[in-house]
């Protein structure tokens, strides 16, 4: 994982590590941190393609009022998950399309 262990002004404090899925793979993060700090820090920069252009989106704004961190979180899409606490066993997925939301969701 990458992340940012010192800075001269911040401190960062991480919850407890839990494992996730992102498009079938398992992963690890820190419980509470926003959804797109996890997958940025495993090395994911791709979470949802355009629906006309079929163009990448990912990270970008970081708090909540774009639409390029769109996922689906448990079978739930247009999840922003710049602002999206991450939680132990999420099923998070690339969003395609406008997003669909999943006949199989718990």
């Amino acid at each position: 994982m990458d992340l940012i262990r010192e800075h001269p002004i911040l401190d960062f404090k991480h919850g407890r590590k839990v494992r996730f899925t992102f498009d079938g793979e398992e992963l690890v993060g820190f419980e509470g941190e926003p959804i797109a700090a996890a997958l940025h820090a495993n090395g994911i920069r791709i979470y949802r393609l355009t629906p006309k252009r079929r163009q990448p989106r990912g990270f970008f704004c970081a708090i909540g009022k774009c639409s390029s961190c769109f996922l689906v979180v448990d079978g739930v899409p247009n999840v922003r998950s710049c602002i999206t606490p991450l939680r132990t066993g999420m099923r998070i997925e690339t969003q395609r399309d406008k997003g669909v939301i999943a006949l199989d969701a718990e």
